[in-house]
């Protein structure tokens, strides 16, 4: 954009000097130049219109106009979503000509400085969403121009200054999740002026003031999640410019709704869990713009007024959880879609409207909890409703269930432990609705009425902290407002409740604004309230770590009730609008009681007569027990060891993969081929056939299982079970649907890799291997990273596979020697020349797949010219001319430059001849993610140097047997003969490129 220029000149009185101290500290940079920090600032975008859009941030605006049009003053500064951090300067006191100061959505923290209320020309003051604490100054009055004050989700405390009252010019004041709390000031009277006042969420007290109903400029207000009293002022109904108003969650005394007629600007009505009690207006029709109404959780009675529904401009209605009589409507507007009318006494007929139509198709309602009638000509209509009126009927007498489980927000799942964790994933539990699983419901009631379109399913591809079981927390239910799951036709008796939650919406870097969001919400069982303000990051200690809540109840009429519910509390708009109320990710129902099998005189009479044949035949079964011990103690071996897993028959495996067909051939493993199978219920599985053939297939197969069934993370395969059928073993594995990564970037499917996947390929495979290395108990050494061996599932999120070239080691071993196995072009110079093992040579084989995530292309590529062969070469080339972009695949369109010089940076430091200036897995995630800085690197790659470096780790032998060739490169696994443990290092300069030609490097993946 073309900017105007001036002769114009901005007086040298400190205030150049201060905005270069400024944007020093708090390490702030210009865009694109758009303006000049030092000598004359006000230049290009500095002399607007621009300083709003987004593109220029910083920003800040001059006022050229004094002095008769001679002098420019700094007016406006503009440091906004940056995630800086730092204290408020002093240096801000020399901007005194400042009307805005915008600072909102960073990491300040620190007190608020007094000299603010010396600014005397600030008209806007934006300081939001940061970390300031300590009290609001009582300065801040004499800002007698302010139109704006926004202090939304800080850390503050103490009380409203009453000097505030004296800013009677402000138009818009945001105390929301501000922490200030106690009473208003009755000088907030003087603020004739107001506009927007938000104010959900911090502690205010007392009775809510009725000079608020003077306010008649007043066009939102919202005081939800507080402490006041009720009853709702009378005076309310002069507020007649008012588009919305929210208030709820009162204590104490009771209100009425006479009030609300008046406001006919409305376009959105929360009045919800304020004690308010009586009718429903019957002239409501009377608010002709509102499009939301939600009174839930009163004590309203009565019918529903007859035009309710037909409000021409009303999409959603929300009164559930009142005692409202008498039948449904007999018809309603084609424009209202939600409507939750549940926990009411409604009863009667279903009129025609109920059912969705081509005209309604995502019609939302929800009758649960009532007082219906169903039979022959109605049960259909709303599957399982019937179950769920205010009696649950069901199940009661015949078949009672003793225990459940459910999958929240997700498909069914079974844990490491064998339970099973139902499909709860239905996306049209919507605003007002229910779903009703015979065993198990769920009903939802609540709208985001700030944003377009919200999920009511949260999902998250970074795996949860703090569980073996990261997989049941990638997806959980969310609901703005009532969140009920039920638990029908149970044995009554003692039960345990068990509440999986991890908080996955909010950032969990702490120092951005994106990761200081509260969510707080309460828990009812069977009706009562067993845990108030619950905060789910607060008791889990962080962001993305998972917490798992055990309550004791006792059932006593077949039926269980769980509630989660928001009462206006924690923040509205972090990292986006309407992310608050309940979030859970998994319920499980467990009996407190012996569950008894079911018996009756025919079992006894089988029962008395197998253990009559039990002694006749025990001599005969010990003896084949005797004969069979030798010939299967490999199994015996498989079985015994480690976690339990799951368990196939071959015949079972067979019929899933069409006998082996080579049409579901996924791809030839290490130790046996791998293949697409249908499992009887449905699921789509990788079959692993260990090849009967390997002179190493027993010792991988164990190995494998063991390791595997020992460790869950987001990042690795899942196994699902194993199968031994005498010679034949085979693992079973989730399906990953988008094969493996080598075929995704070198074009061996339709799979397309752009920058954002690739750099989330990368960092989520660090990741995995972080927890391979640092987290797992026993800690594991995969030994054979590829891009091969690299999965990606639906979303394209990795899962590192194929662990049966691992080696376990425990926490008090630093390195060991061992047998080589891995594959050329990935393997370490030390473990591949030396068989010295340890995490390190994960981290090289990470560096060569980094790299290859980069370029696009595999680590040697012998069409290419000859300085470009070899990847790393050609890497180290260009990174030394100053040219390590070039390196990036020529295919993409676009890619983030700061996150591949990262990249770079990192995969060079990986692939480091020595293993000590390689970092830990768990460095390389700070530096991919920037917490870190990556210094430089100054040495060349392994492929490039002289092998004779100081290994300084120490050395243990492992006990494993050699083998007796030295070599095999026809396959894509090559294993080496390793040296004793007294093997001296090499001292001749030895290029590996040189060791592995020969053909060898064709054969990388």
């Amino acid at each position: 954009m073309h900017h105007r220029s001036v002769n114009h000149h901005l007086p040298f009185n400190g205030t150049v000097r201060a905005l270069n101290t400024i944007f020093q500290k708090w390490d702030v940079r210009i865009p694109n130049d758009l303006w000049n920090i030092s000598g004359e600032p006000c230049t290009g975008t500095a002399l607007g219109p621009d300083f709003d859009v987004d593109y220029n941030n910083p920003s800040i605006e001059c006022n050229c106009t004094f002095d008769s049009n001679t002098t420019c003053h700094i007016t406006k500064l503009k440091i906004r979503q940056l995630n800086r951090q730092g204290v408020l300067l002093e240096e801000i006191a020399a901007l005194t000509y400042l009307t805005q100061l915008k600072l909102d959505q960073n990491a300040f923290t620190g007190t608020l400085p007094t000299f603010l209320g010396n600014m005397s020309a600030m008209e806007m003051l934006l300081l939001d969403h940061n970390q300031f604490f300590g009290t609001l100054p009582k300065e801040l009055g004499n800002l007698k121009e302010l139109e704006l004050l926004a202090v939304s989700s800080n850390n503050f405390s103490g009380t409203l200054p009453p000097e505030l009252g004296n800013l009677a010019k402000l138009q818009a004041l945001y105390l929301d999740s501000c922490g200030i709390g106690g009473e208003i000031p009755p000088t907030f009277a003087n603020l004739q002026n107001m506009q927007h006042m938000w104010a959900s969420d911090s502690p205010f007290s007392g009775k809510i003031p009725s000079f608020i109903g003077n306010w008649t400029k007043l066009l939102r207000l919202r005081l939800q999640g507080n402490n006041f009293e009720g009853p709702i002022p009378a005076s309310f109904s002069n507020l007649t410019s008012l588009t919305s108003l929210r208030v709820s969650d009162l204590q104490n005394v009771s209100s009425s709704l006479d009030f609300i007629v008046s406001l006919t600007s409305l376009e959105d009505l929360i009045i919800r869990n304020a004690l308010v009690s009586g009718p429903i207006p019957s002239d409501i029709n009377q608010l002709r713009n509102l499009t939301t109404l939600d009174l839930s959780f009163n004590n309203l009675n009565g019918s529903l007024p007859r035009t309710l529904m037909n409000m021409t401009s009303l999409t959603s209605l929300f009164l559930g959880n009142n005692s409202l009589s008498g039948s449904l409507l007999p018809d309603k507007s084609a424009s209202l879609q939600n409507i939750d009318l549940s926990y009411n006494e409604l009863s009667g007929s279903f009129p025609r409207w109920v059912v969705p139509t081509w005209l309604m198709p995502n019609l939302q309602l929800n009758l649960v909890a009532n007082n219906f009638k169903f039979d022959s000509t109605n049960i259909s209509t709303f599957e399982g409703l019937n179950c769920l009126q205010r009696d649950f009927p069901c199940n009661r007498s015949t078949n009672p269930y003793t225990s459940f489980a459910i999958k929240c927000g997700g498909s069914q799942m079974r844990s490491a432990n064998g339970i099973l964790f139902e499909t709860e994933n239905s996306t049209s539990l919507g605003p007002a609705s229910f779903e009703y699983k015979d065993k198990w419901a769920v009903s939802n009631g609540g709208i985001v009425i700030d944003r377009v379109d919200p999920s009511f399913i949260a999902s998250t591809t970074i795996p949860v902290d703090n569980t073996r079981y990261p997989e049941l927390f990638r997806t959980s239910r969310k609901s703005p407002g009532s969140l009920r799951y039920y638990g029908l036709g149970l044995q009554n008796g003692p039960y345990t409740i068990s509440l999986f939650f991890a908080e996955t919406v909010f950032n969990r870097t702490r120092n951005i604004w994106q990761g200081h969001g509260r969510r707080v919400f309460d828990i009812y069982i069977q009706g009562n309230r067993r845990q108030r303000d619950f905060d789910i990051s607060k008791e889990a200690g962080g962001n993305g770590r998972a917490l798992v809540k055990d309550f004791s109840v006792t059932v006593t009429q077949n039926h269980l009730e769980i509630h989660l519910f928001w009462a206006g509390k924690g923040t509205c708009c972090i990292p986006e609008r309407g992310a608050y109320g309940p979030l859970i990710s998994a319920i499980r129902v467990s009996p407190g009681f012996k569950v008894k099998s079911k018996s009756n005189k025919t079992g006894m009479i089988i029962g008395i007569v197998a253990g009559v044949a039990s002694v006749s035949l025990l001599l005969l079964v010990f003896g084949l027990y005797m004969i069979r011990k030798s010939k299967h103690r490999e199994e015996d071996e498989f079985l015994g060891m480690g976690p339990k897993v799951n368990t196939y028959t071959y015949s079972e495996l067979k019929a899933a993969t069409s006998d082996f067909s080579p049409s579901n051939l996924l791809g030839e493993g290490g130790f046996g081929p791998v293949y697409k199978g249908i499992l009887n219920d449905g699921s789509v599985v990788a079959v692993k056939q260990l090849s009967v053939a390997s002179p190493h297939g027993r010792s991988q197969f164990i190995t494998e299982i063991s390791t595997i069934s020992s460790v869950q993370h987001w990042n690795l395969v899942k196994l699902h079970g194993s199968c031994i059928d005498g010679a034949r073993r085979l693992l079973v594995y989730e399906y990953l649907e988008n094969k493996s990564l080598d075929q995704a970037l070198f074009g061996k499917t339709d799979v397309r890799l752009d920058w954002p996947t690739r750099f989330n390929i990368c960092l989520g495979t660090a990741k995995g291997l972080a927890y391979l290395h640092e987290e797992s108990r026993p800690r594991i050494v995969h030994r054979d990273v590829k891009a091969s061996n690299i999965l990606l599932d639906g979303e394209l999120c990795p899962k590192i596979s194929d662990f049966g070239l691992a080696k376990l080691y425990d926490d008090k071993r630093t390195h060991m020697s061992t047998r080589v196995a891995g594959t050329i072009g990935y393997l370490a110079p030390e473990y591949a020349m030396r068989g010295h093992l340890t995490s390190k040579a994960d981290v090289f084989g990470f560096g060569v797949v980094c790299l290859e995530i980069l370029s696009g292309r595999p680590n040697y590529d012998e069409k290419l010219d000859s300085e470009q062969k070899y990847l790393l070469q050609w890497a180290w080339s260009l990174y030394e001319i100053g040219r390590p972009l070039d390196l990036i695949d020529p295919s993409l369109t676009s890619f983030d430059e700061e996150q591949a010089k990262r990249m770079i940076g990192v995969a060079l430091m990986c692939v480091q001849a020595s293993p000590s200036l390689r970092p830990a897995m768990s460095r390389v995630i700070a530096m991919l993610s920037g917490d870190v800085e990556i210094s430089a690197v100054t040495t060349k790659p392994s492929y490039l140097t002289d092998w004779d470096f100081n290994d300084i780790t120490n050395t243990f032998c492992d006990d494993e047997p050699t083998p007796s060739e030295n070599t095999t490169t026809n396959t894509t696994t090559t294993r080496f003969t390793t040296a004793s443990c007294g093997m001296e290092s090499m001292s001749s300069p030895i290029i590996l490129s040189e060791v592995m030609n020969n053909g060898s490097l064709r054969e990388r993946r």
